[in-house]
């Protein structure tokens, strides 16, 4: 049963406050999604269309799941219009929408990862001074910290280089920006920094989104930015029509430019705010949530909140002392084969946590030499390796020549000799004709602008995609594509863009997978094929199937980085690595940032519903070398009274019998599938 009835006390004046700006002060559990789909559902039941109402969090899976649950809350028309969205999703329909008004042409190009990176290398090779290519990664973070912070190329060069390092980013900045406005494109930082820039300088325009977008919600608040704060600040006014929900204590993201202090900062600008906390956990026992209360209560705190519980003290959390690594990761497999067998649970009912990705080698040895299903979180989609994204790029061009997000990612790779400049007087070109990059190409206007040479490359470069999109249409498509691929000499440059041979075989091997897949979905059930456009448009959606089947992945246990396992709960948790210099962090402890690895142990203990084992090891191999290991200073913090220690607590002979028998039944079981 769901409705308003339902919530509780808190949780109902979260719902019905409507005439002051809200922050709800959620901890893990406590049903801030509830909250939110309910309140979206109580505006509209109040007389706000859902058209004028805007949800706006961090994830698409969040988004997806908040409209699915606000569509079981309200039914048909009524929920017409709503927008639920992440915050780069709003930003990308504000630019989309107003691009004139920024200076862009209506079809802007979105950069990736991959594609800022890139960019930034070839600023710094074709650059007035001599810049230091190993740092190209390193200017590329301090140009989109610089951007999360709100801080522009002019600023960053004033104020923002503090240092020789940041004022060549700071010069970075200022080119890369004259660049990327010149392809008519955005990175997913502009997404949010232009549409406040948009807002500042364009009252008229602002005053157009504020009558559209008339109450704001804002999940997971602690994450916003300083860019982000701006954003949500000009969208409500000074009336302030919004509710955020978050959670100072579950703030982890301060490298990518998360802002806690956003939360504090609501006060002075709004002093009509009211706070409403939601303390009750509806996910773990008591014995967990007293864990979780006393580590996070060395953390300085502004709002001050406990979490409680009506599930009952459970079973007390334990904390499993191991030799080395290895012996942890099998100490804890086997422990997972026991309590499976002693409790007929699922699988899926275990996650195994971990503060970085290279912990978990061996907990997935470990499972593999038991038998143990298991599902790695955060692993990489096929569709993430460049060498895949060059392809499909070279693809999208030949179906769609005004596709500049693809001309720019695959004009110079393998490479071509089309610089920088040559590509920032083509974009300027193109955003004065209104025309792709592609087209712009072949207009004669081009030859006032460029020298003969760089005219030439790029025309005999648009002329044999021309060639070869024409010959992929009217013969055998795949025939032609492999021979273009063959012509690209695209080998011979994943050969000079890989660390060896084999990574280059595999590299090139994912590319024959992919010409494969092409094929195949080109096949229609009729014995006919399907156009190459139709193909491509039907691979580019398989990314997002590629991630939905992640998330589906069975009767598996999940292993995740603390980070990943944000928003997520299980039944029995293992947080593993419980050490100086792994939890809290080496890079941490010398940055003075222990409070935000408190706050990520917390947000690995709050994951846990009925049972939390840590683990840590007495030895670990460093460099080849074994060495002495602390115990991390998060255990120290954690009432001992409560805990269970296999150390201190020695393991009664009925539970020893009953592991033998685990392993024997579950050996049993892997015989039966033969």
């Amino acid at each position: 049963m769901s409705g308003p009835s339902t919530l509780n006390p808190q949780q109902l004046a979260a719902v019905k406050l409507l005439d002051h700006p809200l922050l709800v002060l959620a901890g893990a559990g406590s049903g801030k999604t509830r909250v939110i789909t309910e309140k979206i559902a109580y505006l509209i039941q109040q007389g706000t269309p859902a058209r004028h109402i805007a949800a706006v969090t961090f994830t698409n899976k969040a988004a997806r799941e908040m409209k699915t649950r606000v569509g079981k809350l309200v039914q048909g028309k009524d929920v017409r219009g709503l927008r639920v969205s992440t915050f780069h999703a709003l930003g990308l329909d504000i630019v989309r929408r107003e691009h004139k008004a920024l200076g862009f042409k209506s079809a802007i190009s979105i950069f990736d990862e991959h594609d800022r990176k890139l960019l930034v290398k070839e600023l710094i090779k074709h650059g007035p001074q001599v810049y230091d290519m190993e740092k190209a990664d390193q200017y590329g973070w301090q140009v989109s910290r610089w951007k999360n912070q709100f801080v522009l190329p002019e600023q960053a060069a004033g104020q923002g280089a503090a240092t020789p390092d940041d004022a060549v980013a700071a010069s970075v900045y200022a080119e890369y920006a004259r660049q990327i406005k010149a392809y008519n494109a955005m990175d997913f930082d502009d997404l949010i920094l232009q549409p406040v820039l948009l807002f500042q300088q364009h009252p008229e325009v602002l005053e157009k989104w504020r009558n559209q977008i008339r109450y704001l919600l804002v999940d997971e608040y602690q994450d916003t930015n300083l860019t982000q704060y701006q954003l949500v600040k000009l969208l409500t006014g000074n009336l302030g029509r919004f509710t955020v929900v978050g959670d100072d204590d579950q703030s982890i993201y301060s490298w990518r430019g998360a802002k806690p202090e956003n939360l504090t900062q609501l006060q002075q600008d709004y002093p009509r705010l009211q706070v409403i906390k939601l303390e009750q956990n509806y996910r773990s026992t008591g014995r967990i949530l007293k864990v979780a209360n006393h580590l996070i209560a060395n953390n300085p705190h502004v709002f001050e909140k406990r979490l409680w519980s009506a599930f009952g003290p459970g079973d007390p959390p334990r904390v499993i002392k191991a030799k080395e690594e290895i012996a942890e990761s099998r100490l804890i497999a086997a422990d997972i084969i026991h309590h499976k067998f002693r409790h007929n649970t699922k699988l899926s009912d275990y996650a195994i946590l971990y503060r970085g990705n290279h912990q978990s080698r061996l907990f997935e040895r470990s499972l593999r030499e038991h038998s143990i299903p298991y599902f790695l979180s955060g692993g990489a989609s096929f569709f993430d390796n460049t060498e895949i994204k060059d392809i499909l790029a070279y693809l999208r061009l030949m179906v769609n020549p005004d596709d500049d997000a693809a001309f720019l990612r695959v004009v110079n790779t393998p490479r071509r000799e089309i610089g920088p400049a040559t590509l920032e007087k083509l974009g300027q070109y193109a955003n004065q004709r209104h025309v792709s990059l592609f087209a712009a190409g072949f207009e004669l206007g081009l030859e006032q602008l460029l020298p003969e040479a760089a005219v030439k490359k790029l025309r005999h470069f648009n002329n044999w995609l021309v060639d070869v999109a024409d010959r992929a249409e009217r013969g055998d498509t795949f025939a032609v594509i492999d021979e273009f691929i063959d012509a690209l000499n695209y080998e011979d440059w994943l050969q000079e863009n890989s660390t060896s041979d084999a990574q280059a075989d595999r590299r090139m091997g994912n590319v024959r997978e992919l010409l494969d897949w092409l094929r195949r979905l080109a096949k229609e059930e009729n014995g006919g094929e399907k156009a190459l456009a139709e193909v491509v448009a039907k691979i580019m959606l398989l990314d997002i199937l590629d991630r939905q089947e992640e998330e589906g992945s069975g009767d598996r246990v999940s292993l995740m980085t603390l980070h990943a396992a944000k928003g997520l709960e299980f039944p029995y948790v293992y947080l593993v690595g419980m050490e100086e210099n792994l939890l809290p962090h080496q890079n941490s402890i010398e940055d003075n940032a222990i409070e935000e690895e408190r706050r990520l142990a917390y947000v690995g203990i709050t994951r846990a519903q009925k049972q939390l084992t840590f683990s840590y090891c007495t030895h670990r191999k460093k460099y080849g070398e074994m060495t002495d290991c602390k115990p991390s200073r998060f255990l120290d913090e954690l009432p001992l009274e409560e805990l269970e220690w296999n150390d201190r607590n020695p393991v009664p002979e009925e539970v020893k019998r009953e592991r033998g028998q685990a392993n024997l039944a579950h050996l049993k079981s892997l015989l039966q599938r033969f």
